[in-house]
């Protein structure tokens, strides 16, 4: 599943974002304007986007935060694969390649999720 991050340029725009960043997907549930928003944090930068839920916003072949809001547990990983003008494209991981991932010691996983340190 591939999805558009967007609001980037609330946070900071492409600076942070490089081919193969580990992305922490976080449900928003106290968000006033999106029943079904998703923040994008990284290690080290904090909340960098959220994941596109408009049709003027999701770029075509990626998935919408509504199409895939059921499908995540209350905080997933995602792996930038393109950016571009504004936008960020990055593939959801699947739960085995979380736990590869996990297997590095220094992988940005195994800071991100630590749960204490959510501020959404």
């Amino acid at each position: 599943m591939y999805i558009t991050i967007t609001a980037i340029h609330k946070f900071g725009g492409e600076k942070p974002f490089r081919v193969r960043n580990l992305l922490k997907l976080v449900k928003d549930k106290n968000n006033d304007h999106d029943d079904e928003a998703i923040a994008v944090e990284m290690r080290f930068a904090g909340k960098v986007g959220y994941v596109a839920n408009s049709t003027k916003t999701v770029i075509r072949g990626t998935m919408s935060a509504g199409r895939v809001y059921d499908k995540l547990t209350d905080e997933d990983y995602a792996e930038v694969k393109f950016y571009s003008n504004g936008f960020v494209i990055a593939k959801i991981l699947t739960s085995e390649e979380i736990d590869e991932l996990r297997k590095d010691k220094d992988n940005d996983i195994n800071f991100l999720s630590d749960t204490s340190n959510n501020n959404i």
